[in-house]
């Protein structure tokens, strides 16, 4: 068994922690216990699981994994901390806020011989394995994916980063990016902002990423693909799974620590990932350019 900690209670933390107390039978997850969890308030026992500090949490010889569910600023240096001390690492994502300060950190965790994993469960929900179905074979001439919600908290980093989950929609649907234009608007006093991405897919056929945000705007995702064949506009109903979605991350997560994760496929998904960040950091660069 590998003793685990949650760092950070919100609510992917309390999604964690009942995950871990209840794991999916006869998987991966099962081989994790909670001995655990890190906040930065005093609080009473959460699922009836106690707080420790981080130096126990940093120290315990019985703790091997850490679940890091804290605001994506504070991501980097927790990540840090539990390579360091010799744990495994579950991370929200995204993984930093710099694409430099990622590549260091797995290279870290490689020499270390640790996992370090990024959650990524917009890949694992029902309308994206449809889509990602629906699309397979056919030929992109142009599209755009466009997000609303309401404001970003504080301490979430640039809109590049912290909507990260979209662009890797697209990386993963169309494969590598090469970011040509990005701008912001943004009214702070109105707690408004709006991002917007221009990339070419490496047949040069062009893709827009839209990010907004702001008072009363309601969390919905839009696409407009069009592809040689035909245009697809509205998300598939994909077919709900009696898995949840951040216990099939868990069992992805488990299936690693057990070595049970083909050596290509780990490449393939690290590749994924620094790719994204690479494009958010070259977007927030682009964005700020433009802005000064």
């Amino acid at each position: 068994m590998l003793g685990s900690v949650v760092v950070g209670v919100g609510i992917a933390g309390c999604v964690r922690m009942r995950d871990l107390l209840a794991p999916l039978p006869s998987s991966a997850a099962e081989k994790l216990s909670i001995k655990g969890f890190v906040s930065r308030r005093t609080l009473e026992d959460q699922q009836g699981v106690k707080q420790i500090t981080m130096t126990e949490a940093l120290s315990r010889s019985d703790i091997h994994v850490a679940f890091i569910c804290t605001e994506n600023t504070s991501h980097e240096e927790s990540i840090r901390q539990f390579l360091e001390a010799g744990k495994h690492v579950c991370v929200e994502y995204p993984m930093t806020l710099s694409y430099t300060s990622a590549v260091d950190l797995w290279n870290l965790a490689q020499q270390k011989g640790l996992v370090l994993h990024e959650e990524h469960i917009e890949l694992l929900t029902p309308d994206f394995k449809q889509l990602k179905k629906d699309i397979s074979g056919k030929t992109l001439e142009k599209g755009t994916l466009h997000f609303t919600g309401g404001p970003l908290k504080p301490n979430f980093g640039f809109p590049s980063f912290s909507g990260i989950a979209r662009m890797t929609w697209l990386v993963d649907l169309f494969g590598e990016l090469t970011v040509t234009a990005a701008s912001l608007v943004e009214e702070k006093e109105n707690k408004y902002m709006k991002m917007t991405a221009h990339f070419l897919t490496q047949q040069q056929k062009p893709l827009t990423w839209i990010e907004e945000r702001g008072p009363g705007l309601g969390r919905a995702k839009t696409i407009d693909f069009n592809f040689q064949d035909g245009t697809i506009t509205e998300l598939p109903d994909g077919q709900r799974e009696p898995v949840g979605l951040f216990m099939q991350d868990l069992v992805l997560f488990g299936r690693k620590l057990q070595g049970d994760v083909s050596a290509a496929e780990l490449q393939a998904e690290r590749s994924r990932i620094l790719h994204c960040l690479e494009l958010a950091d070259r977007i927030q660069q682009l964005s700020e350019n433009a802005q000064a």
